[in-house]
């Protein structure tokens, strides 16, 4: 792993060998034969600094692909099982990330990634804003608007860093060496650079940029949005807020609202596809939506969709969201193999139980965009035998039958005629109600009966067509940030006492998002009242009103509209909600029982502490 003590070499190598783009336009996809040059003298040109600050991108896409400490283990994501009666207790394989035991510590590899790659990124932006200074033939405008993306990716490296692990070592220069020198910076410090950072990219920064993809002025408003947000409810009193940054957290995020407009549709922010891969649509991807103010560039040029290559490690060859939920239909009947129509997805970052539960499947779009409910045959089959060890009952598919259907949450299949015949119905297709997921549907004596698909729902918001089967190869732009979220920001600094929102109460601005997904604008969707129970049929209205906007109502509806972004361990985190809504809904560490309040802070990495000279502190508890 390389070293925050020793990153200049990665960000020397990777902007010297040529910039891999982040952007659409071809000049921003460039490569620029520079083996003549020294460094020194190529970044003090025009075209040399501008390769600089390119080199400073790609490595975004290499930190939003490392998501466990983000995801896992949360109230939403965590490995299914927990239903399943041969797991008496918490098996072995559910995760330290998920159960919150012993093995949650600094020699745990999901720290040290992360946290190289913030740092390797922040050693290339203070690079760029170092070099900045000497160098020639750039107006003087285009060098600050340079230097402001540069800032923007530092501040947001720092705000990552800041929220995992607390105090951090905060070099603001270009490294020119090895050093052991590593000391950390009171979160407090931190909060006050990142702030001043995205102050100067707001000032310097372009509405639309040169390039699709560089970051711009809203862009900056919207971080500016959410650092103020986080600072305000001041973690341990350690953050510097006050009750004053929710008045900025509102203000920035109305500044977003105004220029960026909701999608007409949830559904035109994702890739176009049919839940039957035998009618599947191709080509058109939603990921320019004006919605959108931030997001990860993914071209489908061969040579520039990849990860970064300074970090051979994580040699993934272009984004993965579409595969690493769990679920999925590789193996139902009649499927074609190892192919891109249904692909595979990996349970990386599995859905529980909980957040199908959320929904009103009836009346909420995002339900039925979100998640994969039927699964088809693709190639007929006959004869096929539904039950183990039962040759007498037989079934025919044609291509294109139904061979799966995952009932929703609120209409589980009670009669034999609503049942499959695998266990005992009249359906040729396994029909699994949501109490059945996570591993409970057909075991007999811990032994599943069935041949027909069990498990869950794939998980199907960033599912794109045609990709070559494998757990990477896609193209679609991961948005970072939208202004539905920013509705949500101000929803929440309204409830924690911000005042002069443009469009009223927290109540409007939360259901502004709500209605955008509801197939009737304004009907009264309803969700599980208690969703961690999985038996529980009582129902609640999420519908937002004066009387009942609330922190753990903004983070249903974060929960139903940002699914799978990369947010939801912060959420917890900055609203003091971790350790409830983990214990509520998380049946791992319900079960280990083991999570205390040293979890809102992550462990140093070790290996940090061991290269380090006076050796790092740890952060306490571990």
């Amino acid at each position: 792993m390389k070293s925050i003590f020793n990153i200049r070499n990665a960000v020397i190598t990777f902007a010297f060998a040529g910039v891999l783009g982040t952007g659409c336009k071809k000049d921003f996809l460039n490569e620029n034969p520079v083996s003549t040059l020294t460094t020194d003298v190529y970044y003090k040109t025009a075209t040399g600094f501008d390769d600089l600050v390119k080199s400073c991108y790609p490595l975004l896409r290499n930190i939003h692909q490392a998501r466990s400490l983000v995801l896992n283990g949360t109230d939403l994501f965590y490995p299914g099982g927990y239903n399943d009666p041969k797991f008496a207790t918490a098996p072995a394989n559910a995760g330290s990330l998920n159960q919150y035991d012993v093995g949650l510590n600094g020699s745990l590899a999901d720290l040290g990634t992360l946290w190289t790659f913030l740092y390797a990124e922040i050693g290339r932006t203070n690079t760029a804003i170092t070099r900045a200074p000497g160098v020639s033939g750039m107006t003087d405008a285009l060098k600050a608007t340079r230097v402001s993306e540069a800032k923007f990716l530092r501040a947001l490296s720092y705000f990552y860093l800041v929220q995992q692990w607390g105090d951090v070592p905060m070099p603001l220069t270009e490294t020119q060496g090895a050093s052991k020198e590593a000391k950390r910076v009171p979160s407090a410090d931190i909060y006050k650079q990142i702030i001043s950072d995205l102050l100067e990219a707001e000032a310097s920064l372009p509405a639309v940029a040169s390039d699709y993809g560089r970051v711009t002025k809203g862009a900056a408003q919207f971080l500016l949005s959410k650092v103020y947000l986080t600072r305000g409810w001041n973690f341990k009193n350690a953050l510097g807020g006050t009750p004053a940054d929710f008045n900025s957290a509102l203000q920035y995020a109305d500044k977003v609202i105004t220029a960026y407009p909701l999608a007409a549709k949830y559904k035109d922010l994702f890739p176009v596809r049919s839940e039957n891969p035998l009618t599947q649509y191709t080509g058109a991807q939603n990921d320019k939506n004006a919605e959108i103010i931030f997001s990860i560039q993914w071209n489908a040029d061969v040579l520039t969709n990849k990860t970064d290559p300074a970090f051979t490690q994580d040699a993934a060859g272009g984004n993965n969201l579409h595969s690493v939920f769990g679920g999925g239909g590789e193996g139902f009947p009649g499927t074609k193999g190892r192919t891109s129509d249904y692909n595979r997805s990996q349970p990386i970052y599995p859905l529980g139980a909980a957040i199908y539960r959320m929904y009103d499947p009836q009346i909420d779009s995002r339900y039925d965009h979100n998640f994969l409910d039927v699964g088809y045959a693709l190639l007929p089959v006959t004869g096929f035998l539904p039950i183990k060890n039962n040759t007498t009952v037989k079934v025919d598919f044609k291509a294109g039958d139904t061979v799966v259907y995952y009932r929703p949450w609120n209409r589980p299949a009670t009669t034999s005629a609503e049942r499959g015949v695998d266990v005992g119905g009249t359906r040729k297709y396994s029909v699994i109600n949501c109490d059945e997921w996570g591993g409970g549907y057909a075991i007999v004596g811990g032994v599943s009966v069935t041949n027909l698909p069990a498990g869950e729902p794939n998980m199907w918001k960033f599912w794109q067509p045609g990709i070559p089967y494998g757990d990477a190869y896609g193209t679609f732009n991961e948005s970072v940030f939208r202004a539905a979220e920013a509705y949500l920001i101000a929803a929440e600094a309204i409830v924690k006492g911000a005042t002069g929102g443009k469009l009223g109460g927290a109540e409007v601005y939360y259901n502004k998002v709500l209605d955008r997904a509801l197939t009737t604008a304004g009907a009264d969707p309803k969700c599980a009242q208690a969703p961690e129970d999985i038996k529980s049929q009582a129902a609640v209205s999420y519908r937002a009103t004066a009387a009942n906007i609330s922190v753990d109502l903004i983070l249903d509806e974060r929960a139903r509209e940002l699914l799978g972004e990369y947010d939801r361990w912060f959420d917890l985190k900055r609203t003091g909600k971790l350790i409830e809504r983990v214990l509520r809904f998380n049946p791992w560490a319900k079960k280990s029982n083991s999570i205390k309040d040293i979890h809102y802070l992550r462990p140093i990495p070790q290996s940090e502490i061991d290269l380090s000279y006076p050796a790092m502190s740890q952060n306490p508890g571990y």
